[in-house]
């Protein structure tokens, strides 16, 4: 029943593997074989109580509320009378995460990942150089990448609205190593057929090279925004490069702010890589506000 939910209500979203993955991971193991029918608020409980037990909070929650959808659907479709999980609360409290890698944490990551076996590697340099969200990284397909410039279609974004990511010379350099591997026009892939969709394994296996406090792959993206904002760059451009349309973007103010914003991402982008290059090699900052950078570029911040 599950899996048919998956097919039949779940395959258009774009979070349908990750829900898979929760679902497969933390009911199948305890309910498969069991008809839907048989399953009630205190088996419900029971499991979500079992995941929150081992400090995963976020985790139970989300398994709650894929569960609830799952039982709605059932009653919609006349498999089952009553949702069983009406009016059950969810466990805990999803507290917004906050991290962002110190200095110190990110040098250890980018001299690890390229022990990883490919593309790994590669796919973690990426997140860490453009900001992006690790599915528009990992499903990139060499169509979208135009000279020095990722061009997301809307489909792929968050947002529902295209987004460029300008590439600084250190990531055109890294792309131009990457072989093509198969027909397919994905840029990570391992058989040639698919994109890489989990990170899971090779984030393990970096956890064993680092010693760094609990982190996750998406910290990745706000230690970037951490960053840029050390650098002095405009909230806007931030934003901007984020593809966020939210915070400043939002409202009115996102109905005629129509600014691309691509000249100041690329400025951004390419100091939040010389910005990496110092942290790797353990230099001291020294930024100067409102500067122009090599190029002569009036930018919000250059580092030196």
């Amino acid at each position: 029943m599950a899996d048919e939910w998956l097919k039949r209500d779940q395959a258009h979203r774009r979070s349908c593997a990750a829900t898979q993955r929760l679902i497969d991971r933390c009911a199948k193991p305890v309910w498969e074989g069991r008809r839907i029918a048989t399953i009630g608020r205190r088996d419900i409980n029971d499991l979500i109580d079992s995941v929150a037990d081992r400090g995963a909070i976020v985790m139970a929650r989300r398994l709650h509320a894929h569960l609830h959808r799952l039982f709605r659907w059932a009653v919609g479709r006349g498999i089952l009378e009553t949702n069983p999980m009406a009016h059950l609360p969810k466990p805990g409290s999803e507290v917004p995460r906050d991290r962002a890698l110190t200095d110190p944490e990110l040098a250890q990551v980018l001299k690890n990942v390229t022990q990883l076996r490919p593309p790994f590697g590669p796919i973690f340099q990426l997140l860490i150089l453009t900001g992006a969200r690790r599915s528009e990284i990992t499903a990139l397909r060499w169509s979208e990448i135009k000279d020095d410039t990722i061009i997301l279609p809307r489909d792929r974004t968050k947002s529902g609205k295209a987004h460029s990511i300008p590439l600084s010379p250190q990531v055109v350099d890294i792309i131009k190593q990457l072989p093509r591997i198969g027909p397919r026009d994905f840029v990570f892939t391992i058989n040639g057929r698919n994109p890489v969709t989990d990170l899971a394994a090779s984030k393990e296996k970096l956890d064993g090279l680092i010693n760094i406090p609990a982190w996750h792959t998406h910290d990745l993206r706000r230690t970037v925004a951490t960053g840029l904002q050390r650098l002095g760059i405009n909230l806007q451009v931030i934003e901007a490069v984020l593809g966020h349309v939210g915070g400043s973007r939002s409202g009115i103010v996102g109905v005629y702010q129509r600014h691309s914003f691509d000249a100041e991402k690329r400025i951004a982008l390419e100091a939040w890589a010389r910005e990496v290059e110092r942290i790797i090699d353990g230099e001291p900052a020294k930024v100067r506000y409102g500067g122009r950078d090599e190029r002569g570029q009036r930018g919000n911040a250059v580092v030196w």
